[in-house]
């Protein structure tokens, strides 16, 4: 039997009051179990040279291509992104766990994190990983604001896929792990 949980629907917001809030702490433990690909996201352009490692990225549709990737507004190279308004997006596999450590890293420069690795561009200018198992190169299109993120749709420019990839590099239960392509 549906229940009356407060929510209100508008054009752009959902509205709740069912009284109970979830630590943020308890909230991050599960998301911690759910897995997740890992993602290199990169710009480069007037506002500069950026990186970071991500793994909250999704879908969201084949016509136009895009997908959405969320990034934290409290990260350094966060206002890059919008500026440049590219980002290149390198989603990792076998052997580049260390390189997803590097470039999650706060405490290394652009020009430490892009000293590892072989980058290439393509149709935008955004650095992308030679040997990326798959690689998209997008302008971005949208942003909405959530919480302490922003969530980016990005339209897909060009696709780069490696034919040597046999595995998918994901995130679950705070820990790298190689999923097998065949």
């Amino acid at each position: 039997m549906p229940r009356d949980t407060g929510l209100a629907l508008t054009n752009e917001t959902i509205v709740t009051d069912i009284g109970t809030d979830v630590s943020r702490d308890a909230f991050r433990d599960a998301m911690s179990l759910l897995g997740a690909p890992v993602v290199l996201v990169t710009t480069d352009g007037a506002a500069g040279c950026q990186g970071l490692t991500v793994s909250a990225i999704t879908s969201v549709s084949d016509d136009p291509p895009t997908v959405l990737v969320c990034l934290n507004r409290a990260n350094r190279s966060h206002g890059a992104f919008l500026r440049n308004g590219i980002i290149g997006i390198s989603i990792l596999g076998r052997g580049h766990d260390g390189l997803a450590g590097t470039f999650a890293s706060s405490r290394l420069s652009a020009e430490e994190k892009f000293s590892q690795g072989t980058w290439r561009d393509d149709v935008t200018g955004a650095p992308l990983l030679a040997d990326a198992p798959v690689t998209l190169d997008c302008t971005i299109d949208a942003l909405h604001a959530s919480g302490s993120h922003d969530v980016l749709f990005c339209r897909v420019r060009s696709i780069g896929l490696h034919s040597g990839a046999r595995h998918g590099l994901a995130w679950f239960s705070r820990r790298f792990h190689l999923l097998p392509a065949e």
